[in-house]
């Protein structure tokens, strides 16, 4: 890395934690980051940089520095409707509002990376779009953006770079190929069946006996119809039907969530969900068809191997020995790939530990992890704020580097600032080959 990168990254410690803590203090719902949005806005002016609204509240900078790669950097600024109950100098100052995953510890790593690469130009060439994302807790926030015409603003990515920060040994990078997070559905599920007095069930067609009876086939799909080897997660997380005891109502709801690592599955575990719900639906006598709504829709971020290979190197050649790891896939999901996809981009997607390293030691050694280690949306979720500020920052600009990381000075051929970084013609700091 170039030395003076590498200072400006040492050095930027208490502007950044000031800037975290702002941010941790004010946390807003998603797609409506207005002042987290105004604080990034007004970042980036400092540096001299011109910003663009995207979505609402997403804001987006791109750095032009000569010829070379062009890199998408993502981070997303939303909160959710959480109450903190951890005591710290910066909680959140926001009723029932806090940022229970993470976000800002992801905004404030991209602008810390966007303002090392800015005060050092000499040691890199190329193009970095900074992509601050709202609404991501809906699912909705990357689409919003590209409904708002991003895909065709800025130049197309060569790589495009995500991280999260998790529950794990605080400033401990893990990264792996193919599978890093599921593909998430959340289905609404409307049952009609035919009211009647509670004492008179032959008159019904009982819509909570006939939801009981599907919630318990359901269970059946992931245990009988998907191979061992697969992973495949259906979750019934709300059954709501009637309000008194003596009223069979006319209709009942089931509200549920799948998680896959593989498409193919994914339709499968579809495709036997409504065959299940309309066979009971029809062996009831129910007077109409079940109706399905799918929502809160993500998709699968799966690392591109080739490109991960790379950042994988970048990482383990700028970090301590052991501070990498080999990540297992999260049950959890993301919409950040809905970014790269539309692009037709490879990415390429990371974590990074918050846990205190005492804390998540003695919990993994008591297999106690799960009940004594906060997780994200839990309401004591507020990571460590050392080391793992500085490794989130300096983990975007390693991989960031890992494709422009040639110095524009080196490259005889390199335009001005203003010309597009993605013309990789002779001369130029070619990107990586893709597939």
């Amino acid at each position: 890395m170039d030395t003076a990168i590498e200072t400006s990254l040492e050095s930027m410690g208490d502007w950044q934690e000031d800037l975290y803590e702002d941010v941790h203090r004010h946390p807003e719902l998603s797609m409506q980051e207005e002042r987290t949005a105004g604080r990034i806005e007004r970042e980036l002016a400092q540096l001299g940089l011109e910003t663009r609204r995207f979505g609402g509240t997403g804001v987006v900078a791109v750095i032009e520095n000569g010829k070379g790669p062009t890199v998408l950097a993502r981070a997303d600024i939303d909160a959710l409707p959480v109450t903190e109950d951890r005591i710290v100098d910066y909680r959140s100052e926001t009723d029932g509002v806090m940022h229970a995953c993470g976000h800002d510890f992801h905004l404030s790593a991209l602008l810390g990376a966007v303002r090392a690469l800015v005060e050092n130009r000499e040691g890199w060439s190329g193009t970095y779009v900074a992509v601050f994302q709202p609404g991501e807790e809906e699912a909705d926030g990357a689409l919003s953006m590209l409904r708002d015409g991003l895909a065709e603003a800025v130049p197309r990515p060569d790589v495009a770079l995500g991280q999260h920060v998790m529950p794990g040994i605080a400033g401990q990078v893990a990264i792996t190929d193919g599978p890093v997070l599921s593909q998430g559905d959340s289905v609404h599920i409307t049952l009609h069946g035919r009211g009647a007095h509670g004492s008179m069930p032959h008159l019904a067609v009982d819509p909570v006996v006939l939801a009981s009876s599907i919630v318990l086939r359901l269970q059946q799909i992931v245990s009988r119809e998907i191979p061992p080897g697969s992973f495949s997660v259906v979750t019934v997380g709300a059954l709501n039907a009637g309000t008194k005891s003596n009223v069979i109502p006319a209709t009942a709801e089931l509200r549920l969530n799948l998680r896959h690592y593989d498409t193919d599955v994914r339709d499968q575990v579809i495709a036997a969900l409504e065959r299940i719900v309309r066979a009971e639906c029809e062996a009831s006598g129910c007077p109409q068809e079940p109706e399905f709504e799918y929502y809160d829709q993500y998709p699968l971020t799966s690392n591109d191997p080739e490109q991960e290979q790379l950042v994988r190197a970048a990482f383990e050649e700028a970090f301590d020995d052991g501070q990498v790891i080999t990540m297992a896939p999260a049950t959890a999901s993301e919409d950040f790939s809905h970014l790269p996809d539309a692009f037709g981009a490879p990415y390429v997607y990371w974590t990074v530990g918050g846990t205190d390293p005492d804390l998540y030691r003695r919990a993994q050694a008591a297999g106690t992890i799960a009940s004594d280690v906060p997780a994200n949306h839990q309401s004591a979720f507020v990571p460590e704020l050392r080391p793992t500020l500085a490794v989130m920052t300096r983990a975007q600009v390693v991989a960031a580097l890992a494709y422009l990381d040639g110095a524009a000075s080196d490259h005889p051929d390199s335009g001005t600032p203003e010309e597009s970084a993605s013309d990789t013609s002779d001369g130029a700091a070619a990107a990586p080959p893709r597939d």
